[in-house]
C-alpha cells in the first residue's frame, strides 16, 4: 500500500498594496463622478485590486481618513494630478507621514506621459479637431501653480501633443497662479495668424477650472481627461512603477523630487 506523501503547504501570495488614488477635491458634483468612473475602470483592469480613493480637501472621504482606514496595511498612493507641484511634494508626502502604522509609498504625478497624449489627442478628436492647414493651434489649458518644475511638465506635455498633431502649434496656458492665461494664449496665437484655435482639457475631472478655460475657446474645447482608458492605464503604471521601486520608496521625505516623465 502506498503511503500519499502530503507535500508542504505554499503560503499564500502577499495582497498587493492598495492603490490609493489621491484627487484633489471640488464643489463640483461632476468631479466625484467622473473619479469615481475612473476608478472603476482601473478595477476592471485590475480586478481584485484594493482600490481607495482620498481627496487633499473639499471632498470625503479626505486623505488623512482614507489612509487611517488602511491601519497598519501597505499601500501606494498615486496622485490625480497632472504636474509636480505644491500638493504632490507637500501635502501628500505630510498625510503619509501623520500615518505612520501604514507602509506606504507615494506614486510619481500621472504627467508628463506619452498616455495622457492619447487622451489629449482622443478628447480634442472627440470634440471635432481636424488640422486642415496652418491656421490650426491649440491652447493646452491646465490649472496651474507656482512650482516651475509643474509649468516645466505642462511644456513638456504641449510639446508631446503637438509632436502628435503633427507639429501644430500647442500652447500651455492656466487657469491660475501662472502665466499666460487662457485668454491671453488665445489672444496671442489670434495674432500670429492662427485662425482655428482649440483649447484642449489638461484637467482630470469637469469643475470651475475646466468650465472657465472651455469658455475661452473661439473655436472648439475639449472635454476633461475623465475615465478615458487611457488614464486608468497610466494610474496602474504609476502604481506599478512605485511598486518596483523597492523598500526604499517608503520613506518619503517631505521634499520628494519625482521624475519629469517616465
Amino acid at each position: 500500500m502506498h503511503r500519499i506523501r502530503h507535500l508542504p503547504a505554499h503560503p499564500p501570495a502577499p495582497a498587493a498594496p492598495a492603490l490609493v488614488a489621491v484627487a484633489h477635491g471640488s464643489r463640483d458634483p461632476r468631479t466625484p463622478r467622473a473619479v469615481a468612473a475612473l476608478l472603476d475602470r482601473v478595477r476592471e483592469l485590475r480586478p481584485g485590486l484594493d482600490v481607495r480613493l482620498g481627496h487633499i480637501e473639499l471632498n470625503a472621504p479626505l486623505l488623512p481618513d482614507a489612509l487611517h482606514a488602511l491601519g497598519a496595511g501597505e499601500a501606494v498612493l498615486v496622485p490625480l494630478l497632472l504636474g509636480r507641484g505644491h500638493h504632490v511634494k507637500h501635502d501628500i508626502p505630510a498625510s503619509v507621514a501623520a500615518a505612520p502604522a501604514l507602509r506606504a509609498r507615494v506614486a510619481a504625478p500621472l504627467g508628463p506621459h506619452p498616455l495622457l497624449v492619447e487622451a489629449l489627442h482622443d478628447r480634442l478628436t472627440e470634440a471635432g479637431w481636424h488640422a486642415t492647414d496652418r491656421g490650426s493651434a491649440v491652447v493646452l489649458a491646465a490649472a496651474g501653480s507656482r512650482d516651475p518644475e509643474s509649468a516645466a511638465d505642462a511644456r513638456h506635455t504641449a510639446r508631446l501633443l503637438g509632436e502628435r498633431l503633427g507639429g501644430v502649434p500647442v500652447v500651455p496656458a492656466y487657469a491660475s497662479a501662472a502665466s499666460p492665461t487662457v485668454p491671453a494664449a488665445v489672444r496671442a496665437l489670434a495674432a500670429r495668424g492662427h485662425r482655428r484655435i482649440a483649447v484642449a482639457s489638461y484637467f482630470t475631472a469637469p469643475g470651475r477650472f475646466a468650465s472657465a478655460a472651455a469658455a475661452h475657446a473661439p473655436w472648439i474645447a475639449a472635454a476633461p481627461l475623465g475615465a478615458h482608458p487611457a488614464l486608468a492605464r497610466l494610474l496602474l503604471h504609476r502604481y506599478d512603477q512605485a511598486r518596483a521601486a523597492g523598500a526604499a520608496a517608503y520613506d518619503i521625505p517631505m521634499n520628494t523630487r519625482f521624475p519629469a516623465s517616465a
